[in-house]
């Protein structure tokens, strides 16, 4: 057998794409409260408004204006006030997970479920008890919860307030929220990621960033980051990273046995050719992305690291022990979300993408209906990258392909994501068996319909369970299984071995 016995098959979620009830039980408001829908063609969007009654818009990852801040109008939507509906769902969406024979699921907890405002004295317990059910929910089909403490999740009041993880404030508001939920769950939940996808946090959507730079496109993928923003994402991302290290070493002293990550963003990049600016640019570019690993599983900022902050005029300002903090307290495994590869091209290089994910198109890959470039036998190139680079165990949190599943009277017949999910985890396969990866798990992405983060769109669909609900919120949210749900519920009782 390939994989070991408890190797930990499963699906993902995020709060803000999954869960709704956004005003129900106590729950704060939240900056992705505040984002519009949208497509692939059309992006979403935040309405800003100052003290004079100003308004102006934004995209998902930039900075909001100084003076500023997000605002809801009732004439558009907004999909996270519903998304699919988990919170009224759960039941039937952990049975769901339950007959496919789940060994974990990796869910987020809402912040501002918790903590309303994010800097509040106590916790909201409803919002508590509500979780404490999903999770003996979870347990009670045996399946292990993966918790994600911060998932693309930024309190509308901690972004208006302090301005966002640009105060160091934040860190001790963070670590009040995670060792309230490490205290509550101490004997529920092993598995923990502090972060999500890390390198790839920027602006006013998860950071809760404001600055003078208006330039359009400061956190897009078009190579046009202005040197401002991309200095205080830095600075704020650091904040982040010190705060993480504290959580681990609170969460040890509560429970030593806990398993605890970090995540980040790793989608492969190759050079387009072999001429050595390509070669050479590639590598650069992939230091971009783990540097941020790097950090989490080292303890320490790499000696390449100045060398990106030079590239942007940044200077990285540090308090007197957070170097102690990354050093003392690293990860104990390194999870990360694969969906494609790139390509660096010298002639159009992205250089400025802070992230380190996309670059070019490669031209020997097929794509997906949103045109995420499909390669499989780059995860496997991805896994022995990370192993070699860390040796610490690895976990896949997020892997799949969004596409537009059409119901027809005999079903939904999702070939092409079978097709997809099958050719990854062969490589994945071949990794552990071949190259001695050691992989803890595996959870797709949307295991149960969710909204797309990135273009807001309900047909964007990930899943193998259809959720009735249409682009504007409309439909009956009824759960229909789609023929990739026997498909995998197969894969796990094989522990991957029957993947026809």
């Amino acid at each position: 057998m390939s994989f070991p016995d408890n190797f930990l098959w499963g699906g993902a979620t995020a709060a803000n794409q999954y869960e709704g009830g956004w005003q129900e039980g106590g729950r704060g408001i939240a900056v992705h409260d505040l984002i519009t829908d949208g497509t692939k063609d059309e992006p979403r969007r935040i309405y800003c408004r100052n003290d004079q009654g100003e308004e102006t818009t934004i995209q998902m990852g930039e900075c909001v204006p100084f003076g500023y801040r997000g605002v809801l109008k009732e004439e558009y939507y907004y999909p996270s006030h519903q998304a699919t509906d988990f919170y009224h769902h759960y039941k039937e969406d952990i049975a769901l997970m339950g007959e496919m024979g789940f060994k974990t699921y990796r869910l987020s907890i809402s912040w501002t479920r918790i903590f309303p405002n994010g800097d509040d004295e106590e916790p909201n317990e409803d919002g508590l008890i509500f979780y404490d059910h999903v999770i003996d929910e979870l347990r009670k089909y045996n399946i292990e919860p993966l918790v994600t403490i911060l998932h693309f999740d930024m309190p509308l009041n901690l972004a208006t307030k302090y301005g966002g993880w640009i105060d160091r404030k934040l860190i001790d508001f963070y670590l009040k929220f995670a060792k309230t939920l490490f205290v509550r769950w101490k004997d529920k939940v092993k598995y923990w990621i502090t972060v999500n996808e890390i390198n790839v946090l920027g602006g006013y959507w998860t950071l809760g960033l404001a600055s003078n730079n208006r330039k359009k496109g400061s956190h897009s993928n078009q190579g046009e980051t202005p040197l401002e923003d991309a200095g205080i994402k830095f600075q704020s991302i650091h904040h982040m990273l010190v705060a993480s290290a504290m959580a681990n070493k609170i969460a040890r002293e509560i429970n030593p046995k806990f398993m605890l990550g970090t995540m980040c963003a790793l989608s492969g990049i190759y050079p387009a050719t072999c001429h050595p600016d390509d070669v050479f640019g590639a590598y650069e570019f992939r230091r971009k992305a783990l540097m941020f690993s790097d950090v989490t599983c080292r303890g320490y900022y790499p000696n390449y690291a100045q060398a990106i902050f030079d590239e942007y005029g940044f200077k990285l300002k540090m308090e007197p022990d957070d170097e102690k903090w990354l050093r003392e307290n690293t990860s104990d495994y390194l999870a990360f979300s694969y969906y494609r590869t790139t390509a660096y091209d010298r002639f159009s290089p992205n250089t400025t993408t802070t992230g380190g994910q996309q670059a070019s198109p490669n031209p020997y890959l097929e794509k997906t209906p949103w045109g995420w470039p499909i390669d499989p036998e780059g995860l496997r190139f991805v896994l022995n990258e990370l192993y070699d680079r860390y040796q610490k165990p690895l976990f896949i949190v997020e892997n799949g392909m969004g596409n537009d599943d059409i119901i027809k009277e005999d079903g939904i017949h999702d070939t092409y994501r079978i097709a997809y999910l099958r050719d990854h985890i062969k490589e994945m396969k071949k990794a552990v068996e071949i190259d001695k990866v050691n992989l803890l798990g595996y959870t797709t992405w949307g295991c149960i319909d969710i909204v797309s983060a990135g273009t807001g769109e309900m047909k964007k669909r990930y899943g193998f369970v259809y959720v009735d609900l249409d682009d504007k919120g409309y439909g009956s949210l009824k759960r229909i299984k789609k023929d990739s749900f026997n498909w995998y519920k197969k894969v796990i009782a094989t522990n991957g071995e029957d993947l026809d």
